[in-house]
């Protein structure tokens, strides 16, 4: 299958600091590619920069194998960006909105109008079209600002977290949405997101991003096998390396480790946790264990303490999923 997006050792300096860090990943003709990573990951400079709006300090970016600094404008017509701020007139309707980025692309007469009245369409508000934006909900400005990156029909679409501040009857269709011009008109889609809900439902592939850089990029389903059974917090008054050591030759148990901050990594969605005591864990270690089985594993940790008489402070299974996995790699929540 063609590539139509190269990212190659891209990088961002704002003097010393840097934002990102050598990135490098392709996308294919008619995936769904997912960026997903925590607010401050670099995602956003990441598609500014690959979509023109920003100059890379290093690094290359092709996108149909058009250069981004050297073809600029073939770029421009292949790729279409909806960025995370609203880009629109508030006075002016949602159509007139659309006709002038149509306008901008070139569009003009008949073809304009057919393209607009088509993304109206596709983001379902063809009934209030011709309403000022400023009366529509968040997520109704959300679905013009989509349609405004379609209306000149791209191959390639960048959603720069798109669902921020949504409703849900907006977010449903924005996922309809995405998934349609995807599997009716074959579009490749980039979607960045810190909701690993939305990223493990459309994507066929993500990178998970964090400060800066990729630290695991492959299909969902490979990603969240990383974990095989899930990941066990377990609370303890204190874990030193013989305890580790000790947690991690268990059977069922792949490896255990200490986690960086006590208590800091919970899980938002997708666990099922279980607080032995209504109050708040006493200050301690929280011990990560990556399981090849939770439930046999729990039963061998549960064991192992007993045996040696340690007290269980706090216990938390986590089902296997992107947020477990950012997690095990990073030692912290998605959405800290």
């Amino acid at each position: 299958m063609p590539v139509i997006l190269e990212v190659e050792n891209l990088v961002k300096k704002y003097g010393d600091y840097e934002v990102v860090k050598g990135v490098s990943f392709s996308v294919q003709e008619g995936e769904v590619f997912g960026l997903l990573g925590p607010n401050g990951a670099g995602k956003t400079t990441i598609i500014s920069m690959a979509t023109g709006v920003l100059a890379p300090t290093a690094g290359t970016v092709r996108i149909g194998g058009y250069d981004i600094r050297r073809d600029a404008r073939q770029v421009k017509r292949l790729n279409g960006l909806v960025p995370q701020d609203l880009a629109l007139y508030p006075s002016l309707s949602a159509r007139s909105n659309l006709e002038f980025f149509g306008r901008i692309y070139g569009l003009r007469g008949r073809e304009l109008k057919e393209r607009v009245e088509d993304v109206l369409r596709i983001v379902a508000l063809t009934e209030r079209a011709d309403k000022p934006v400023e009366t529509f909900s968040g997520g109704m400005k959300r679905r013009v600002n989509i349609a405004a990156g379609l209306v000149h029909q791209p191959r390639l679409l960048f959603l720069d977290e798109p669902t921020v501040g949504v409703d849900p009857q907006s977010r449903n269709h924005i996922f309809e949405s995405v998934m349609r011009l995807n599997r009716e008109r074959g579009m490749s889609i980039i979607y960045t997101s810190h909701y690993m809900e939305e990223v493990e439902l459309l994507c066929c592939r993500a990178a998970i991003i964090d400060q800066g850089q990729i630290i695991a990029l492959d299909t969902i389903k490979n990603l969240i096998e990383l974990l095989g059974g899930g990941v066990i917090h377990v609370g303890l008054p204190r874990a030193d390396d013989a305890t580790l050591a000790e947690l991690s030759a268990l059977p069922a148990v792949k490896e255990a480790s200490l986690l960086p901050m006590p208590g800091a990594a919970l899980a938002e969605a997708g666990s099922l946790a279980t607080t032995l005591d209504s109050q708040p864990a006493p200050a301690g270690s929280i011990v990560q264990v990556v399981a090849e089985h939770s439930q046999q594993a729990v039963v061998n940790i549960i064991g192992y303490l007993n045996q040696r008489d340690i007290p269980l402070t706090s216990l938390e299974i986590l089902e296997p999923n992107l947020e477990s996995v950012f997690l095990h790699l990073t030692g912290k929540k998605l959405r800290e």
